[in-house]
């Protein structure tokens, strides 16, 4: 009996150790699946992606954006510049990881505006020409702001107290025309923008404004998306630039009445880059995503908290009243 337990016990060992074996070249080969579908695609732009810019000129500091997106070997690429809306750039030369933009053609009035980058990692810089005028671009990777839905919300806190502008300050104090009338937020001119002292992540807004007819002002998200305030003529906006919308990058899904001269709301959620816009009870837009920064951002860094900022420099007699945030509770 003792030898044929001598004999069992080695089989044994053997087979347990030949599955052991199995089993981690199972794990390895699985683990190589994983790492190939990983690794970046062959070919695939190193331009590619959402890029958070800043462009340093003599004149100034200027936030941009800039989208790539690359199919069938050619690149789709917006522009975001520092006022106005995105818009799409077809004249451009791209050679691996340099790429060449002219971002406005010359005309009567004024040169061409052209970018030379190159992308290195997760970082973009070169630089800007218009004219004899030079600046230097420097871009960073977008965060992509993914963020689960927050546990909970605070309580509504008020942000003006319809008194004075404690809690706001504005941009150009030279040129400021807001004022507290009756409880009431006002802008009496085409002036400064106003911002508040406080800096906001993940937040829910409640605003009521407004607007009269021809006007156009916004309420700017962290400082850097636009939600759109205007009574212009209707010739003067396209659908994405109209009341309601995320400047030039999310049209509202639901066209309301126009009611210039009376009052109306915002309820705005934003957690990381995905907004919803309730206007009157009304969702008119809902969970969807901001791509970048709109025109008039005070900065680029879209992964920081911001203010909010109310938009002064278009037309004065905007009024706006009931400000209040709910922050985000992880």
């Amino acid at each position: 009996m003792e030898r044929v337990r001598n004999v069992e016990f080695p089989r044994a060992a053997i087979r347990a150790t030949l599955l052991f074996m199995k089993q981690i070249y199972a794990a390895l080969i699985l683990a190589a699946a994983f790492a190939v579908f990983a690794l970046p695609l062959r070919g695939a732009s190193p331009l590619a992606g959402r890029w958070d810019i800043t462009v340093t000129t003599p004149h100034g500091t200027l936030v941009d954006w800039l989208g790539v997106t690359e199919k069938d070997g050619a690149l789709d690429i917006w522009y975001q510049p520092p006022g106005g809306n995105v818009y799409q750039v077809k004249n451009y030369k791209a050679n691996g990881a340099h790429l060449s933009l002219v971002l406005q053609e010359a005309n009567g009035t004024q040169t061409a505006l052209t970018w030379d980058v190159d992308a290195s990692g997760d970082k973009l810089s070169g630089s800007q020409k218009r004219g004899d005028s030079i600046g230097q671009v420097i871009g960073v990777r977008a965060p992509a702001l993914v963020r689960p839905e927050p546990k909970s919300w605070s309580a509504p806190e008020p942000l003006f107290n319809g008194k004075d502008l404690t809690g706001w300050e504005p941009l150009d104090p030279a040129h400021n025309h807001w004022v507290a009338k009756n409880g009431e937020l006002v802008n009496e001119a085409h002036g400064a923008n106003l911002r508040t002292t406080r800096a906001f992540d993940d937040f829910k807004l409640h605003i009521e404004f407004n607007c009269p007819d021809d006007g156009n002002s916004g309420v700017y998200l962290r400082g850097r998306y636009e939600v759109q305030i205007e009574y212009e003529p209707l010739t003067s906006n396209p659908p994405e630039r109209r009341i309601g919308s995320v400047y030039g990058f999310l049209t509202p899904s639901v066209e309301m009445p126009r009611i210039p001269g009376q009052w109306e709301s915002y309820d705005v959620t934003l957690v990381g880059r995905i907004v919803t816009v309730v206007r009157d009870g009304v969702t008119i837009l809902d969970k969807q995503e901001i791509r970048g920064t709109t025109g008039g951002a005070l900065d680029s860094n879209e992964g920081a908290p911001g203010p909010i900022y109310l938009q002064g420099d278009h037309t004065g007699g905007l009024l706006f009243r009931n400000i209040t945030v709910q922050v985000a509770q992880r």
